[in-house]
């Protein structure tokens, strides 16, 4: 039997410092965070989508092979414009690392910003183009 896939429903991220990770999803991208499971495990939601923190060392199993704080690259959509992005991550203290530049996405061509999160992820936020 074969089967394609829906959607993506969470990824998972490995943090130095959980609380610090939530903390700045929660204040610059707006994510709601939520405490769930007899675990009291963390998830930043957003959207129908979440993401799912492990501390460094405390990961719960099954996990990656490699489960590294920084290792993940990550894109974002948002419905707002590259410039409003900018303003508000340089409100926030957070460094612009590229951007806006013209990528394509998913669903087509987007503008995006980059930045990196306390782990060092990198971080796009994308806003696609009208057609």
């Amino acid at each position: 039997m074969r089967f394609t896939v829906d959607r993506l429903d969470h990824l998972v991220l490995t943090c130095r410092d959980l609380d610090a990770t939530a903390a700045w999803y929660q204040r610059v991208l707006g994510m709601e965070r939520e405490v769930f499971g007899a675990e009291q495990r963390t998830a930043l939601k957003f959207g129908g989508q979440k993401l799912n923190l492990h501390q460094e060392g405390r990961e719960f199993s099954p996990r990656a092979a490699q489960a590294l704080p920084g290792s993940a690259d990550l894109c974002f959509i948002t419905a707002v414009s590259p410039a409003d992005v900018v303003s508000h991550l340089l409100a926030q203290g957070v460094a612009v690392e590229v951007g806006p530049v013209a990528r394509t996405g998913a669903l087509g061509p987007m503008m995006s910003v980059y930045c990196r999160d306390p782990d060092g992820n990198l971080v796009e936020i994308a806003s696609y183009l009208p057609d």
